[in-house]
């Protein structure tokens, strides 16, 4: 039985389309499986995804993210 708490699978989501909504560090760490510092030294260091900020929250707009899972699977296509 599922209960109003829940949260949808991310990985889920990203297959069947992203919400239409604001990602925030936990969402890109699911969807990508990565631990959540893993999206912070991304940001760090100026790789992965483009994200901005919100007042003191860190945003990533789900277009940015179809964009970056297209360039990464384009660069993935010419390297094979």
């Amino acid at each position: 039985m599922s209960t109003a708490r829940e949260q949808p699978d991310s990985r889920a989501t990203l297959r069947a389309g992203l919400p239409d909504r604001y990602l925030n560090p936990d969402d890109i760490a699911e969807i990508f499986e990565v631990p959540k510092e893993t999206v912070y030294q991304w940001r760090k260091k100026h790789i992965g995804l483009p994200g901005f900020r919100i007042g003191k929250h860190l945003r990533y707009d789900p277009a940015d993210v179809r964009t970056y899972v297209t360039q990464l699977k384009t660069a993935d296509r010419n390297a094979a």
